[in-house]
């Protein structure tokens, strides 16, 4: 398009290190943020609309409502079908060197499993300069429209984790003293957050009983589960660990797995290292 049409229909805004470009085609509205300065940026995505989909759902993993996406793609009513392509609002992020995917989903406080149905091409594998999508996160329910004109992320909090009683915390410690009692407190807080990403992840059940007493395909996840080890009373320091990783504390950056230095398992060998700690190797 010649530049003399482009300064016809757009205007231009300069604000916090970003030019915005608003193009007027019609009825719809089309904005264009290039980043010049800051690695994140909002703007409008297209997401393709796949088998068994429902406007609901897609609403809730771009943290938006039904009502919100019905009107901004024109829609008179909340069905949709396979291949339509719709507008959602989201942000963008560039990576940068030291990034994982855990440590985004962590900036932004997205679950790890929304931060990758989000990008449908995601990988383990991200390098500088990739551009992952963030889903919106609205500022209130029923301030849609301001909101999505301001997206921020929200910050990391201190929180716990995930919910859990003193029986969890109890079961939680002596997993902790069987597998790592030997090791420093840094393994033994590791192997923690291990079993807590596991309950946050939709692959595992969603509970520290349940992660921890898991049988697949008759195979026990935790050896000491298995031998009896388990029962064994928890040192003082395993307990704290098991606090500290309730509470959110995780050193491994999101592993969801952890084995021997010595272990001759290909299965788990391929996978990605995310650290190593003492004689305990963590992993995705």
């Amino acid at each position: 398009m010649p530049l003399t049409r482009i300064r016809q229909l757009t205007s231009q805004a300069y604000k916090g290190g970003l030019v915005i470009i608003k193009l007027n085609l019609k009825t719809t509205l089309l904005a264009l943020t290039l980043a010049l300065v800051s690695s994140s940026s909002v703007y409008a995505a297209s997401y393709k609309v796949k088998s068994g989909d429902t406007l609901s759902e897609i609403s809730k993993a771009y943290n938006t409502t039904t009502n919100y996406l019905m009107k901004n793609n024109g829609l008179s009513k909340d069905t949709i079908y396979c291949g339509q392509a719709l507008n959602v609002p989201t942000n963008t992020y560039k990576v940068v060197s030291g990034d994982t995917i855990y440590l985004i989903a962590k900036k932004y406080n997205i679950p790890m499993d929304k931060l990758i149905a989000t990008n449908d091409k995601l990988s383990d594998t991200i390098y500088p300069g990739d551009v992952v999508k963030i889903p919106y996160v609205e500022a209130s329910s029923t301030n849609v429209k301001a909101a999505s004109t301001n997206v921020k992320a929200t910050p990391v909090s201190t929180v716990k984790a995930i919910s859990y009683s003193n029986s969890d915390v109890k079961l939680l410690a002596r997993l902790i003293n069987a597998e790592a009692g030997g090791e420093s407190y840094d393994g033994m807080l590791s192997v923690g957050a291990v079993v807590v990403n596991r309950v946050q992840s939709s692959q595992w059940p969603n509970s520290i009983s349940g992660v921890i007493n898991q049988v697949s395909a008759g195979y026990y996840q935790f050896t000491p589960v298995m031998n009896g080890m388990i029962n064994k009373a928890p040192s003082s320091a395993a307990t704290k660990a098991a606090y500290e990783a309730l509470k959110g504390t995780d050193p491994t950056n999101g592993a969801l797995f952890f084995f021997e230095s010595t272990v001759t398992n290909k299965w788990l060998t391929s996978k990605k290292v995310s650290t190593i700690i003492g004689k305990i190797t963590f992993a995705y």
